[in-house]
């Protein structure tokens, strides 16, 4: 019993602050223009549904495609670190400067080179950009991460750097992997849409732009309702990443052990 209310906690509590959300709005008169009820959200959702599920689906395969990009060329750019201390001292500096710059400044420089007629790719790219630093470092770190003890069994057995490398160091690195890929899934949909709001053309379909038109016409009601649908993909993909590093770490990791027990 008690593991159950445990898993319907979160649900009780959204449901108590959108009766109270409602309650408030409705008590003092709010003008929909300033702060739509939960109600009013929802009817703007399901009046504009079909639109705004296809702009989803758009902003979703951008981060989708931005996430998978990154991860690859995080986790070779990692091992490559891992081998090779020149090449991170060489190399990792300008991954921090893609880190520290803000998206939002470099985005107009971006949907320049692009070009204009190629959001999407714009997109794409600003949100590698931003999902590739949180991969790079802690899969590097968890490459670094071997047990000294093990790492010296492997030397004295004349394992080669590619049998230490296949089977100590990415094993051992997969929980900081997993962490890493959690926090890009996230800034890739940060990413997408702060592009889509960058490139502010109607050319652009996803749901970024969906809000922005939304908020030029005081669709407030619709503006929420797309904001709504990008939480619950937000909310969705980190879940989805949750259960991937659930399945590759129950049977053996104790973070996901300790976690089930």
């Amino acid at each position: 019993m008690r593991s159950t209310l445990r898993y319907l906690l979160p649900a009780l509590v959204g449901i108590a602050a959108l009766a109270l959300w409602e309650f408030l709005v409705r008590h003092y008169a709010i003008a929909e223009f300033v702060l739509p009820a939960p109600s009013a959200i929802a009817r703007a959702l399901a009046g504009n549904f079909t639109s705004l599920l296809g702009s989803l689906l758009v902003t979703l395969k951008i981060t989708w495609t931005a996430y998978l990009i990154a991860l690859a060329g995080g986790l070779l750019l990692a091992i490559l670190f891992s081998q090779s201390r020149a090449a991170e001292m060489a190399l990792y500096p300008y991954a921090v400067i893609l880190q520290v710059t803000p998206v939002v400044a470099i985005a107009p420089l971006i949907l320049i080179w692009t070009g204009f007629d190629h959001v999407e790719r714009a997109a794409t790219v600003i949100a590698l950009i931003v999902a590739f630093f949180p991969i790079l470092s802690n899969a590097t770190l968890g490459l670094r991460s071997v047990d000294p003890g093990l790492a010296d069994l492997f030397r004295l057995y004349g394992a080669s750097r590619w049998q230490v490398l296949w089977r100590l160091q990415l094993p051992g690195a997969l929980p900081f992997i997993l962490a890493g890929s959690k926090i890009a899934g996230g800034l890739a949909l940060i990413g997408a849409v702060v592009a889509e709001f960058a490139a502010g053309s109607g050319t652009s379909t996803g749901l970024a732009w969906r809000i922005t038109e939304a908020g030029f016409q005081l669709q407030i009601a619709k503006m929420f309702a797309a904001l709504a649908l990008l939480s619950v993909a937000g909310i969705a993909n980190f879940y989805a990443l949750t259960f991937v590093e659930w399945l590759l770490l129950h049977r053996w990791h104790e973070s996901a052990v300790k976690r089930e027990a």
